[in-house]
């Protein structure tokens, strides 16, 4: 079960140039945003533990080795 508001990710869909997204659309949205902000908050979360922090910043989320680990990974 999706933890993510459908209505919501079909928002920022929308918000970014769709016209309509349909259900099973909407549900692949849900699916691979959850399994983007998984990975994201794993990479950003060895660097705080390497700084022995447990407290994730804005800083380890917006670190560029995290997104290019991301982009090299693929989020397929």
């Amino acid at each position: 079960m999706a933890e993510l508001p459908i209505a919501a990710v079909v928002r920022i869909a929308k918000n970014n140039g769709a016209d309509r997204v349909g259900v099973d659309g909407s549900a692949i949205l849900v699916a691979k945003t959850e399994e983007y902000l998984g990975k994201l908050v794993k990479e950003a979360n060895k660097l705080a533990t390497h700084a022995g922090r447990k407290t994730l910043k804005a800083g380890d989320i917006e670190d560029e080795k995290t997104c290019i680990r991301l982009f090299i990974v693929g989020i397929q």
